[in-house]
């Protein structure tokens, strides 16, 4: 399995707009792509503005083609203005407990 991790920093004032934009997203992730098996959105409870998200796709082939996507290009373009610092990870799976 592929693990994509993101951390993002978003400006003051645009905070709520990122996290519904953000669900939003990750709702269209699990619904248009089946190989997107986990796609968890996190928030800092002591800094409103950070978000950590965690993506498990099937491969790297998978995610690709989920930066490919409509939904992912739209998310993208709609968010770009209140991004102030984003942070990416990508990881092999090796284990998990189920």
């Amino acid at each position: 399995m592929y693990v994509v991790t993101v951390l993002f920093e978003i400006a003051a004032g645009h905070e709520e707009a990122f996290a519904d934009r953000v669900l939003r997203q990750a709702a269209d992730s699990l619904e248009r792509e089946p190989a997107c098996r986990v796609f968890d959105v996190c928030r800092d409870p002591l800094a409103r503005g950070r978000f950590f998200l965690y993506e498990l796709y099937d491969d790297r082939e998978a995610f690709d083609a989920h930066l490919r996507s409509a939904h992912f290009l739209s998310f993208d373009a709609a968010v770009r203005d209140w991004v102030t610092d984003k942070q990416v990870g990508t990881y092999e799976r090796i284990h998990a407990d189920r």
